[in-house]
């Protein structure tokens, strides 16, 4: 894949810096998340352990415990920040009865879980600030249990594409993360081991009165430009002018468009003692109970 590298302790600076007031600005984040959460339901799932892979401020852990009272639902960030803000939103007293810490603070390449620990993963707009799909899913999978759902959204290289325009005509550095596309992600998934991943895309389209309005809005969840390959310091004030007169190439109207191609993601971890593909070969993992069962049975 031919991704920006990203910085990853930027990234968890920016998100910790933008915790406050995150909910102030995270219109796509709500109307993608809502949207996914639309789709549990029709899985029929019954899950006694769920994470929440990236979980912000926790509106999404806080829907999924809705969803499933009986279910322990892990709410893992790497920003603290961000899961301070989650705890304030669930509550204490919401928490009390989880048999375990239900706030986990991680980076999402090595959780810091036993394997087969999740019936269901669910991740909203998180795997875009990943550089490496591939191990990240893998990660993924350790963690799930055989059959397990991991459902996802994440973002596609049409992502901000006027303003990616703007910047273009203005100097060659990177100023907006690149992401992959369909393909890529659905073949990241199947080489990490899962089975039959279904893709599909649409692109939402926010109007902004202002061009300084949509920059606000993207500093203030905290989806600053991570690639290492970035300027370093703040924009001059003659810079971010030409940014902007460059943007009017696209206003419609008095409104200017910012325009995000979303992807979602279904897929099953495999059945147990289904191999999985790993690097080098394939492996094929079964409990003890399972195998016990299985010998009695003949």
């Amino acid at each position: 894949m031919t991704l920006t590298d990203l910085d990853r302790s930027a990234v968890a600076r920016s998100f910790d810096a933008a915790a406050a007031n995150y909910d102030d600005h995270a219109v796509l984040q709500r109307e993608v998340e809502d949207r996914l959460l639309e789709r549990v339901p029709y899985f029929e799932l019954e899950p006694t352990r769920i994470l929440d892979l990236g979980c912000g401020t926790g509106r999404g852990s806080a829907a999924l415990r809705a969803l499933f009272p009986k279910a322990q639902v892990v709410s893992l960030d790497q920003s603290q920040a961000m899961l301070q803000a989650s705890l304030r939103r669930s509550g204490p007293r919401n928490l009390a009865d989880q048999p375990e810490s239900a706030m986990v603070r991680a980076d999402m390449h090595g959780l810091p879980f036993a394997p087969r620990r999740f019936d269901l993963v669910f991740s909203s707009l998180t795997v875009q600030w990943s550089a490496q799909e591939p191990d990240l899913f893998r990660e993924i999978l350790r963690v799930l249990r055989p059959g397990g759902l991991f459902l996802f959204s994440s973002l596609g290289p049409g992502t901000l594409q006027e303003l990616r325009s703007a910047w273009a005509s203005v100097d060659g550095a990177p100023h907006v993360n690149d992401y992959v596309d369909l393909q890529q992600l659905g073949d990241a998934l199947v080489a990490a081991g899962f089975s039959d991943p279904v893709m599909d895309m649409e692109t939402i389209v926010l109007e902004y009165r202002e061009v300084l309005a949509l920059m606000k809005d993207l500093k203030g969840i905290g989806a600053t430009n991570a690639a290492l390959a970035r300027r370093q310091g703040l924009t001059s004030p003659k810079t971010l002018r030409a940014v902007i007169r460059a943007y009017e190439a696209f206003r419609q109207g008095e409104r200017y468009p910012a325009s995000y191609e979303v992807l979602y993601g279904a897929t099953f971890g495999p059945p147990e003692g289904q191999p999985q593909r790993v690097p080098g070969g394939e492996i094929a993992t079964f409990s003890v109970e399972s195998l016990r069962s299985s010998r009695r049975s003949r």
